[in-house]
């Protein structure tokens, strides 16, 4: 047997774990915005949200209590199995519908949304699992490098969208929705439910939370790996 032919596996290998490697890298950062997005459509958020000082009152009479009431409806719609009948046949004391026909059809969208991208990441993560397995076995310092290079391009990506945010919000509130929906169909009235529920404060502070969640997870990726790194160097 030749030389090459021995070195023909270790090759096939180094090319297997630099591909997992990068799969790694470009899987984390969309994965760890994703959880994060998850962790803030959750009732603490709503909480947290509607009782902080500041957060601003609902001009047509929402309470602080009606919109805890009324706002994890909206959010259970989007994570669970039913269909729009969910949200339609909720009503206001007087019998009036809470939802409108045009509000009730940008939650079947955002549903829509919501659920691909939550399929997307469970993917992800069986992905990243067997692929942390098979590194860990194989080559420890490549996944923890893999991790690393995925934290480190999560910074610079999650950074420039929450300065781009907090400069421009109104740009970036609707570049957003027109990557997502049809212009026109997520736009309502003042008065309508879900911008009573939801006013753009309460989008300005999610967004802002679901960056602090992605930039402290980074940040501790890059310090325990980076770690892991060099305690592994100086152990060879």
């Amino acid at each position: 047997m030749t030389q090459s032919t021995l070195a023909q596996p270790r090759v096939i290998r180094f090319s297997l774990a630099w591909t997992l490697q990068t799969i790694l890298t470009i899987i984390y950062p969309v994965l760890t915005v994703l959880i994060a997005v998850r962790l803030v459509m959750t009732p603490l958020f709503l909480q947290i949200e509607y009782t902080r000082p500041g957060f601003p009152a609902d001009y047509y009479g929402f309470t602080t209590e009606d919109r805890l009431n009324y706002a994890p409806y909206a959010v259970h719609y989007l994570l669970n199995s039913e269909d729009i009948d969910f949200l339609g046949d909720l009503t206001f004391p007087d019998g009036n519908s809470l939802f409108n026909m045009r509000e009730l059809q940008h939650m079947r969208d955002v549903k829509i949304v919501t659920q691909i991208a939550f399929l997307v990441a469970v993917i992800m993560g069986i992905l990243v699992i067997l692929t942390a397995i098979y590194l860990y076995r194989v080559s420890r310092p490549t996944l923890l490098n893999g991790l690393r290079n995925g934290a480190v391009f999560t910074l610079v990506i999650i950074l420039s969208i929450v300065i781009g945010a907090v400069f421009n919000w109104e740009y970036f509130f609707t570049a957003f929705h027109r990557i997502f929906f049809e212009d026109g169909t997520w736009m309502f009235l003042y008065s309508d439910t879900l911008i009573r529920l939801f006013p753009e404060q309460f989008w300005f502070d999610a967004a802002l939370t679901i960056g602090g969640i992605v930039l402290i997870t980074s940040l501790a990726t890059i310090a325990l790996t980076t770690w892991r790194l060099r305690s592994s160097q100086r152990t060879r």
